[in-house]
């Protein structure tokens, strides 16, 4: 998928309403082993996440993977858990409703997630169901990788399959360089270096990791988080670092690995950084606990003296900005 818009099923009338769904990653309904075990089944029985042969992975992540991680999952997300529910749950239900104010009664916006609820086939029904016959659909990964934007298309096209007669459906791509969403990046970061105490002596975008295998078999992600970086550098005028977090298994990921480098910064003599997660459109468990949590743990434990995280977009005027941007409409 490039960036831009693709079709994505048959235009068979005249739009009426113009129908907007944001999709993002999910999140299990509540920070409790029962819910984490139905939510890690669902995300790891996707060939796209986990390319293994179903027969030998789905029953060794059913009786084995998903049982024994629920409970440490669980307890991440416990301590990131907010009185209003999952953190990335609020933000993208949020985002949708502002881009809905800004938009207006002639449009119809709505978040869905890939996995977890409310579920994609659902929320494109109830589009339909209210009259939506011009559908955009924006996943919100700015870089375009596999087992993100290619399985949130993949539940697109089933539930499409699915519905009669879907009207004009168009997925918009990915948008790691788009000036909209470089330009909120620069201004989220300006904003902090303004305020901040302390200047970060190197400032760090982690993004999240992916297996080596999947960079050499073609996969663009790799490539799109380097021009991500690229173009915020050079647009702030200053080097921006890069890092992957969020390993998982034995098999070798990308590099440099986010906590490592933080670790080997602060041994260097590295005393203050920040970083920010320019792949995630919203604060979630890999932001929140992995980041602001864990990875600053690991920084002041060798040596450094002051971190901070930028928060992401979430709901901001820049967020609502950026959608509309990327939607057009």
């Amino acid at each position: 998928m490039t960036q831009g818009a693709q079709q994505a099923g048959a235009t068979t009338a005249t739009a009426e309403r113009v129908g907007i769904l944001l999709v993002n990653l999910g999140t299990p309904d509540a920070p409790t082993p029962a819910a984490l075990r139905r939510y890690l089944v669902e995300f790891l029985s996707d060939p796209r996440v986990v390319p293994l042969p179903k027969h030998i992975w789905r029953p060794l992540l059913r009786l084995v993977i998903a049982p024994l991680r629920a409970g440490k999952s669980a307890a991440l997300y416990r301590a990131i858990w907010t009185d209003a529910g999952s953190p990335l749950a609020v933000h993208s239900a949020a985002l949708a409703d502002r881009v809905q104010q800004a938009m207006g009664d002639g449009v119809i916006v709505r978040h869905a997630m890939r996995y977890g609820a409310p579920h994609i086939a659902d929320i494109l029904r109830e589009l339909q169901a209210a009259g939506a016959s011009n559908i955009r659909i924006l996943p919100l990964y700015p870089q375009q990788c596999i087992a993100t934007t290619t399985s949130a298309a993949d539940a697109i096209g089933d539930a499409l399959h699915e519905m009669a007669a879907p009207g004009d459906v168009r997925i918009i791509g990915s948008y790691a360089t788009h000036p909209a969403y470089i330009g909120a990046l620069v201004r989220s970061v300006t904003q902090y270096l303004t305020h901040a105490s302390i200047a970060p002596q190197r400032i760090l975008g982690s993004f999240h990791g992916m297996p080596e295998r999947s960079r050499a078999a073609g996969d663009p992600y790799y490539d799109q988080c380097q021009a991500s970086v690229a173009a915020l550098s050079a647009a702030l005028g200053r080097p921006i670092d890069i890092g992957f977090q969020s390993r998982f298994g034995r098999a070798r990921w990308l590099e440099p690995a986010t906590e490592a480098l933080l670790s080997r910064w602060a041994h260097s003599g590295i005393e203050h950084v920040a970083v920010l997660a320019p792949g995630f459109a919203a604060d979630c468990l890999e932001t929140l606990e992995e980041l602001a949590i864990r990875a600053r743990e690991t920084f002041l434990a060798a040596g450094g003296k002051s971190f901070a995280y930028i928060p992401c977009l979430n709901a901001s005027d820049d967020a609502v900005a950026l959608v509309r941007a990327l939607i057009s409409v």
